[in-house]
This record gives C-alpha cells, structure tokens and sequence, in this order.
C-alpha cells in the first residue's frame, strides 16, 4: 500500500446483479465503500441477458398469438414484424433500468462510484485507472461473457455472441446457431418467429443435454414444428465465408455435411471475468476453467475475499448471484451462517411455451443413488392449458422412495416458469411429497396438477427419462 491509497471499509468490484445490492447493505451498516464497474451498471442480466432477451422473447410471442388469431375467431389480417419497433423497445427496458440503478448507486451515501477496469494488486489493495484503493474488504462480482471456442476458421468469419445478437436491428435471412444450450434454443424459436430460417448446430447428440431425454425430446419437437432445423451428432465444426455468406462444415451421422447461412450465433457456453483481475497477486485460486474457488460462504482462499455471481462457478443466474448476495451480507452483518450449499436449484428455460426447473433430473437422482418415484402428465391433459390451446409439453416430478423428499421437478409448459415455485418453494421448506399431496390449489391453474403428480408418483420404469 502507497501512502496516497483512498482508503475504505470494503471494495465490491462489478456493478452486477450482487453488487449494488451489497453495497446498499454494508453502507446501511455504516461502511465506506467502493464500487467499481468497468462498462455498464446491471451487468449481463440488464445489458446483454434477461431484460433484452426476455423483452425480445415477448415480442416473438405476440406476433406467434397474432397469427394463430384466426383460432381463437380473431380476424385481424396478415400479421407484419417490424425488427425496429421490437429493437426500440428493447433499447428502452435496458435504458431504464440502467439508469434507474445507476441513480440509486450515485444516491447512495457512503458509497463511492468508480467507472474502469479494476485489478487486484494484493489481498487488500486494488488498482482502477492508474489509482490505488485499499480495503480489508474486497468483494468479486465480475460475472461472466460468451465462450468462443478455438474451431478451424473462427478467426475468418464474422459471428455474433449473446452481447452482439441483442443489439441487431434487422432479421437475418438465415441464423445458424452453433449449440443446443438454453440461449441457443431461446434464440432458435425468437428469430424463427422474427421470420428467419434458423439452424441449430450441436456437437452432441440432443439438444438441451443438461436435462432428461423426455424434457430434451418435447424441446426439440417443439422447435422443429415451428421450423427450426435442427442437426445433432455434429463433429469438426468448421466455418468459413463464401459468395453467400457462411458456410459451416460439419460430419454429421445425416445430412448435408455444408451448412450455408447469413448469419452465425455462437452459443456454446460461457467463462468468467477473472482473466484480466489481477487475482495471481492476491494469490486467489481458480479452478481449470477460471472460476473462483469459494468455499459453501462465498469465501476464496484468501482472509477478506469474497466471489459472488457467475465468477463463482455457483451459479450462472441472476437469482442465484443475488442469493449470493444475501448470504454474503447474512453472515458478514446479520451473524448468520448461511451456505450455499442450501441452495436448492432452480432455473427457467424461456422458450415458448417455457421449461422450469427445480432441483435434480430423474437421470441425476439415480446416478445420486436414491431409489426414485416419478410421476408424468403431458399438458394436454391439463385443463387450463386446453382452454389457453397451449398444450405443447409435460410435467414431471421426481422423489425419494424411502424418505419421501422431493428431489426435483420438470414443469415444460404454459406458465412453467411461474408453476415451479409450488415444487421449489416446498423443496427450500424441506417438506415431503406428502406435503404437496395435501396442498389445495386453485383451479383452472397450471399448478393445480402438482398434487395430482405427487399422487401419482410411482417407481421408475428402468429408463430414466
């Protein structure tokens, strides 16, 4: 530390989902504090991931209503997009928000706001433009950014990441999108709306892996019956351009092995910010990927650091980095001892209709070791899915034979990202299965069918779904 180092209580480094909130908390202690961001306040969730996708994701639904018009005996003549209209609107939720952030951090007293790249040059010493901070306090929420892989001929072509493909005014003639992940599949069933032809390219052999093969199967069909072409079992990616845009090569089991389109989508995954920070100075470890190693606290190796967010490896969601947050600020100021590894999983997939998530999949509960019942309806047996005409997807639910936990639960369907909360809600409660079988809902409601599921729940047929 140099004699002219701006001194404080804590240092929080990222202006993301995490940051600012704990930066209210400890200056509502009394604490001076610095926040330092080196772009833009709200961090991917506001910019460049839930507000602009979910807000283009609603654009793609209304027109997707509007044309199915005539079923429901609304006549309004042939439907039209207007790619500027849909992007003006999303430019303004982002501009609100942002701003609206930003107002409450500049207001915020105690609270010293900095814009620029921050690096940590010690366990307590942080430098941002060329200026030193110290702080026995240093807190990372540096989230995270699209991984581009090292494929022949990325280098000579020009492609879009989730930041970039927020910001396109007009609608390609042909999206290719490299990965059947959650954004892919988002972006697969929007810009097919939007009236692009759109290709899914994934490396394995379903898309939406992560979940069981039913879930992943009701994806897949979904998006085809709208149009989407989707090629699997792909291997030696390879892109290049061409007099007619780009031309993605690949050595499928079927198919064409040349993929033209105009446009090309990589969503393949992602990586955290941590490597430009500085953290070999502190001495902070990462793992092999360059994520923060915390302990069940949100604690790295070194006394007075902290990683919160997608840095972490805990979480790439908006609601688990508050989460992160809240223990964070629970067991510095409350004297609480809260862990993440409390947490219970949850998450939505925003397709159309959308895929919610609690917990584990059927496929993980026997690779865990339990003896798992299971319980399945398809949303064409749902009453209020029937009366909405939306009646695409399942619900599942999985549980423990002999203790009678619930384990997890699948809701693809209309409302499913709103119905999980009955299952993860009873998950966070620690209640049984039996809990859920007594609960009285209301009806004509999606969630009406979860007690219904556990009723039903039944041993495992052999073949996880």
């Amino acid at each position: 530390m140099t004699s002219s180092a701006r001194e404080f209580d804590a240092i929080i480094i990222g202006a993301g989902q995490a940051g600012p909130f704990l930066a209210g908390r400890l200056t509502g202690a009394g604490m001076r504090v610095a926040l330092i961001e080196r772009k833009y306040v709200g961090g991917t969730c506001v910019n460049t991931g839930c507000m602009p996708t979910k807000t283009l994701i609603a654009s793609a639904r209304a027109i997707h209503v509007a044309r199915r018009g005539p079923e429901f005996g609304v006549l309004t003549g042939e439907v039209h997009f207007d790619m500027t209209a849909a992007m003006a609107r999303v430019r303004q939720v982002i501009r609100d928000a942002r701003t609206g952030s930003e107002a409450w951090l500049n207001s915020m007293k105690g609270l010293t706001f900095l814009c620029g790249h921050a690096r940590l040059a010690g366990a307590t010493t942080v430098i941002v433009e060329g200026e030193t901070l110290h702080a026995p306090r240093i807190f990372l929420n540096v989230g995270g950014r699209a991984h581009i892989p090292a494929m022949p001929g990325i280098s000579d072509v020009p492609y879009l990441d989730n930041a970039d493909i927020v910001t396109l005014d007009h609608v390609p003639e042909h999206l290719i999108i490299v990965g059947g992940g959650y954004i892919g599949l988002e972006y697969a069933q929007m810009y097919r709306r939007f009236g692009a032809q759109v290709t899914i390219i994934e490396r394995g052999s379903r898309l939406a892996a992560h979940e069981d093969e039913e879930v992943s199967a009701a994806l897949t069909d979904m998006l085809v019956s709208e149009g989407v072409v989707v090629r699997t079992d792909t291997d030696c990616i390879g892109l290049t351009s061409d007099r007619e845009g780009i031309a993605v090569t690949v050595d499928c089991v079927q198919g064409d092995r040349i993929v033209r389109g105009s446009h090309i989508l990589m969503a393949v995954g992602r990586r955290p910010n941590t490597d430009d920070l500085g953290l070999s100075a502190a001495g902070v470890e990462v793992d092999d990927r360059g994520y923060v190693r915390v302990d069940s606290a949100l604690r790295t190796n070194v006394d007075g650091i902290w990683a919160l967010g997608e840095c972490n490896g805990h979480g790439a969601f908006t609601h688990t980095a508050y989460n992160d947050f809240e223990i964070v600020s629970a067991n510095l100021l409350d004297g609480e001892r809260r862990s993440v590894n409390t947490r219970v999983r949850g998450y939505a997939v925003y397709t159309d209709p959308p895929l919610g998530r609690a917990g584990m999949t059927e496929a993980e509960a026997i690779a865990d070791g339990h003896d798992v019942l299971v319980s399945r309806r398809p949303m064409s047996l749902v009453s209020r899915a029937v009366e909405k005409g939306e009646t695409t997807g399942l619900m599942k639910l999985i549980a423990d034979r002999c203790t009678r936990r619930i384990l997890g639960a699948a809701i693809f369907g209309i409302g499913g990202d709103e119905a999980i909360h009955g299952v993860l809600n009873l998950m966070s409660a620690g209640q049984t299965v039996d809990a859920l079988r007594w609960a009285v809902p209301i009806h004509p409601t999606v969630a009406e069918l979860l007690p219904t599921l556990a009723l039903d729940l039944a041993p495992h047929d052999g073949i996880p779904g």
